[in-house]
């Protein structure tokens, strides 16, 4: 089961974060040769979004990079938004790994 975050991003800034995958036992899992992807949307059901950057740094430490430039987080609109995190594996089992609500906060300086 995923877990459930709430995020702030600041618009206009750079924004990243870290996910640590663990197993069940509460070990890190090793994520060699496994891939992400994330996305934030204005609802569960909206045809558009915007991606972030996933990486996976180091696979053996079983963290999950998720980020966003300045400029894309200048183009998201202040609100409520939905995202989740998925991953999958080299047998081509996806998981999702965490979901949430992201608040867009409006920026001042341009």
């Amino acid at each position: 089961m995923a877990g459930f975050v709430e995020l702030i991003i600041e618009q206009g800034t750079t924004y990243s974060t870290y996910v640590t995958v663990k197993d069940a036992n509460g070990l890190v899992s090793d994520l060699t040769g496994y891939t992400a992807s994330a996305q934030i949307r204005k609802s569960y059901y909206s045809s558009s979004y915007t991606p972030f950057t996933v990486t996976i740094p180091s696979p053996a430490t079983g963290n999950i990079s998720m980020a966003m430039s300045a400029s894309t987080t200048a183009n998201i609109a202040p609100g409520r938004y939905v995202f989740d995190l998925k991953m999958e594996s080299p047998s081509n089992t996806v998981t999702r790994v965490v979901e949430g609500v992201i608040s867009v906060t409006p920026g001042v300086s341009r």
